[in-house]
């Protein structure tokens, strides 16, 4: 019976035992997609008992990956992605070419040839995007800064992947594999256009899609249907994402993710994440389902050296490297312990690259078990990596003097020119965060001739204020030394406009030490933390979807010809 329903049973028994094993983990204190993993390889074709189709399991998985790239663009802005251009895309690049001479130099030390070297490392270079996604959201830091820097990395990760699975093909026959259907002659003019369609595409979804799609969803979002809404937010992401990959070539993840960039336009995007949220979690298991289900866990006996130091690569190796490149940009050591940690497992693109290698007579068959029990074990122990990059902080920066310097780097923008007019340093407004909320405040500072000190932690952001004349320093305003630098100490107002409140606890707490008399304003977008700040007499609580109600309620009562009640006001 379980034969004729493929479908139905493999939902059935990946989503029930996933859920079983999941609850386990948990109770023993592990990661519950550990519990997912190991479903998967339970009910895979490589160990006894009912096995689940792979290829279903797999377009499952896919869709799993499309959702989920669609809520992060829902949450990633295009400005968010070109603040981070210049530590992503060089990082990116460079820590792909490093990591992927650590993979070959291996595989060519195991006596494999050129070509299995190559895509051996190609594969172990490549992060998996959907794994950080979990990871960042478990953690709570998706929409900070180092959580920006990390999902801008993977995104030129999978930019460079989807070039590499074009021209792999028109070279296989040159490293010694099977032609594929465009032959070596034919690299450079397949180069030439697949970089025609990708740009083609993001271009189109940029200038017509942030137009178009907005306004389809407030035209559906007038229906007051419920459920037209989430179907529309669904066929959106599904329907883009594959049309990106008919029509320009591009990933179905990618595709998917720009969708919800576009998306994010609309006034309705919280609403499309929180419709969409459900079938993304649960596609998100199935997804490390089906990664458990490819799995062989017999290469652990027959090679166990070989998958230690696979893992050593993912987790030591290529996690280094990152580290270094962010140091080197300048960046300070949490950033690059949250990038290395970031990039220390692998994933979808991997398998894809490893199963075309096979096809290609390129990688040997061994090579696609090493990356499968790579990917399982670095996917596995990746959030415990997380878990303990803040306590190796802690503890290097206490025994550290180089640690502590890694922490706070020399940094021009790291403090206030000496020849800052000093109008900034006393009396002035201390302006953390120069987001959209920041820059408006920002502009009626300007307009009303009130001095300020920008805190930001966009080295860029800092550049080009530095450059149109306004004070501002480069730095986590949750460090003392940074607001220190912000002249904190003579400074009239704390305004803290960022929308990552984590650590704001920390910043009201270096202000009031240093300035005891000092006026303090935070946003959130939290109730719970809102009203927690406020018990706390910690200052000025701007709570975002209040000021919203409390902003209609007076348009409306004044449209009505009535002035504003205290309550209303309150």
């Amino acid at each position: 019976m379980t034969q004729s329903v493929p479908l139905i049973s493999t939902i059935a028994s990946g989503l029930g035992l996933a859920l079983v094993l999941g609850y386990v983990a948990t109770r023993a204190k592990l990661p519950s997609l550990v519990g997912y993993l190991v479903a998967g390889v339970l009910i895979g074709p490589f160990t006894p008992g009912f096995v689940a189709d792979t290829a279903i399991a797999g377009e499952l998985a896919e869709i799993g990956v499309m959702l989920l790239m669609f809520g992060v663009g829902l949450h990633f802005s295009l400005d968010d992605l070109l603040q981070v251009r210049k530590i992503a895309v060089p990082g990116a690049i460079l820590q792909i070419v490093v990591a992927t001479a650590m993979g070959a130099g291996l595989a060519w030390w195991w006596g494999w040839g050129l070509a299995g070297s190559v895509v051996f490392g190609l594969a172990l270079s490549v992060a998996s995007t959907v794994v950080l996604l979990r990871t960042l959201e478990t953690h709570g830091t998706l929409d900070s800064l180092n959580g920006r820097i990390a999902v801008g990395w993977l995104i030129v990760e999978d930019l460079a992947m989807v070039l590499v699975l074009v021209l792999l093909p028109a070279l296989a026959a040159v490293l010694g594999g099977e032609a594929g259907p465009a032959g070596p002659a034919s690299m450079w003019p397949t180069l030439g256009w697949t970089l025609v369609k990708v740009s083609a595409f993001i271009a189109l979804m940029m200038v017509v899609g942030r137009r178009v799609m907005p306004k389809l969803l407030w035209l559906v979002a007038r229906t007051g249907s419920r459920e037209l809404f989430t179907l529309s937010v669904v066929a959106a992401a599904l329907s883009i994402a594959y049309a990106a990959t008919t029509l320009f070539g591009v990933s179905f993840a990618l595709g998917a993710f720009f969708a919800g960039m576009v998306m994010r336009e609309s006034e309705f995007s919280h609403r499309a994440a929180e419709e969409s949220l459900p079938l993304r979690e649960a596609f998100a298991v199935l997804f490390f389902v089906s990664v458990g289900m490819l799995f062989d866990p017999m290469v652990l006996v027959q090679q166990p050296l070989q998958v230690l130091a696979v893992v050593g690569v993912i987790v030591l190796g290529k996690s280094w490297v990152a580290a270094m490149l962010v140091l080197a940009l300048r960046y300070p050591l949490n950033t690059a312990l949250t990038v290395a940690a970031s990039l220390a497992q692998i994933g979808e693109f991997s398998f894809i690259l490893a199963g075309l290698g096979v096809s290609l007579k390129l990688l040997p068959a061994e090579g696609q078990s090493l990356i499968l029990a790579g990917a399982l074990i670095s996917i596995a122990i990746n959030p415990l990596v997380f878990a303990a990059m803040k306590p190796l902080q802690s503890w290097w920066t206490a025994r550290s003097p180089l640690a502590r310097h890694l922490e706070r780097p020399a940094d021009p923008l790291a403090e206030l020119p000496p020849a800052t007019p000093g109008k900034y340093l006393s009396g002035q407004v201390v302006l953390v965060g120069y987001g959209r909320v920041g820059r408006r405040i920002a502009a009626e500072l300007t307009a009303h001739d009130i001095p300020f000190v920008v805190v930001e932690q966009h080295r860029d952001t800092v550049e080009g204020l530095r450059v149109a004349g306004q004070a501002a320093v480069s730095g986590d305003a949750a460090d003392p030394a940074v607001l220190i630098q912000g002249h904190i100490a003579q400074a009239a107002m704390l305004v803290v406009a960022t929308p990552d409140t984590l650590d704001v606890r920390q910043m009201m707490a270096t202000a009031r030490a240093l300035n005891p008399g000092i006026q303090i304003v935070v946003r959130t977008h939290n109730e719970e933390e809102a009203a927690l700040l406020a018990d706390e007499g910690s200052g000025t609580i701007f709570f975002g979807e209040a000021e919203l109600a409390r902003g209609m309620g007076r348009h409306v009562l004044t449209q009505f010809g009535k002035a504003p009640s205290d309550a209303t006001m309150a």
